[in-house]
């Protein structure tokens, strides 16, 4: 049994709460480091000098969204979590029992013209699953603007591990920006979190160059560990050109986020050439796929279950995972949202 598939994440490891609410600043996380399998241990604000002029930093724009709004489905309180928008205006939608702590618990998905009642008189109507076989996420149509209904009464989608309900900033990245639309994602794209606008600052003196993209995160299968659903994505052409003179440069690319990595891989040709791409994307990023654009990952550190694992295998390697994460368990790193952080650069020794 390896490593990774032995792990076992103690409930003590889980940050309940964000950096700023255990007495420190969002850039006070831990930062573990891992260059094939070689592990080193810092704070987050040693990033600057662990990165190089000509690097290049990807992050993704996509705003959190207040995606959780409590209703009534006939006689039983529901949560529902806002997952993604649909081209024809629908949303896929989960619903969540409460569990009488904050948090929610699963449920199963429907019925079909179940009618949930939601808060100021809105109206959602669950009419087919997001996709055959699958039970958890739904298609749904709503009677008023979503946008405007998670403004008034929806709140972050809030997990068990985490102690109490926070507001929508501190889910929000210091990369964020609104869309035109009011879309964005259901859960924050939280390996960027630690990043403040003095470290932005800090990286740009030192040249290294960030790249927007903008992925909108479904609502993630904390139980089931499922693969992601299709979600949207935009690769600008400033981003795409970057990209390509940078590597052309000798210049690494360093995804912040899973969710950057799949916006760029799905913008990159077999040839590994970033392209200006928009739209949806059902890319999932395995060791056998491989990488084509992306030579480093920040990212959080990740339940063994998660699919998310054989993104980081693809980019790290598995012995080099597995080495990170025994060290993360050793040396008591914090898991989840509000936890530390882990950097996978390219090993070049030699």
């Amino acid at each position: 049994m390896s490593v990774l598939e032995a792990l076992r994440v103690p409930e003590e490891l889980s940050a309940r709460v964000p950096a700023e609410q255990r007495g420190a600043g969002r850039d006070d996380v831990r930062l573990l480091v891992s260059r094939g399998t070689e592990v080193s241990h810092h704070a987050f604000r040693e990033l600057p000098g662990l990165l190089r002029a000509g690097d290049v930093l990807v992050v993704n724009t996509s705003p959190t969204l207040a995606a959780a709004v409590t209703g009534r489905l006939g006689g039983d309180t529901v949560v529902v979590h806002f997952s993604t928008r649909g081209d024809d205006g629908r949303w896929s939608v989960e619903l969540r029992d409460p569990d009488g702590r904050g948090s929610t618990r699963p449920r199963a998905g429907g019925p079909a013209g179940g009618v949930v009642r939601l808060p100021g008189g809105a109206q959602l109507v669950l009419e087919e699953p997001l996709s055959p076989g699958s039970g958890r996420l739904w298609w749904a149509s709503v009677s008023v603007g979503v946008p405007g209904l998670l403004a008034g009464y929806g709140r972050p989608i809030r997990y068990r591990y985490t102690e109490r309900d926070q507001p929508v900033a501190a889910y929000q990245t210091v990369f964020a920006r609104p869309s035109r639309d009011g879309a964005g994602s259901a859960e924050m794209p939280s390996a960027a979190r630690p990043f403040t606008a003095g470290m932005v600052a800090e990286l740009v003196s030192r040249g290294v160059q960030f790249a927007p993209v903008r992925l909108h995160a479904g609502v993630a299968s904390a139980e089931a560990h499922e693969p992601p659903y299709p979600e949207r994505f935009e690769v600008p052409a400033a981003t795409a050109w970057l990209v390509g003179a940078a590597r052309a440069g000798g210049g690494r690319i360093v995804a912040v986020g899973t969710t950057a990595v799949r916006a760029l891989e799905s913008a990159a040709g077999d040839d590994g050439v970033v392209r200006p791409a928009e739209g949806w994307t059902d890319l999932v990023v395995t060791p056998r796929r491989g990488v084509r654009a992306v030579d480093g990952l920040l990212t959080g550190l990740h339940e063994p279950e998660a699919s998310h694992l054989l993104m980081l295998e693809a980019i790290a390697g598995r012995a080099a995972l597995g080495r990170a994460y025994a060290e993360a368990l050793r040396r008591l790193y914090l898991w989840h949202e509000f936890g530390d952080v882990h950097l996978i650069l390219p090993d070049e020794a030699g």
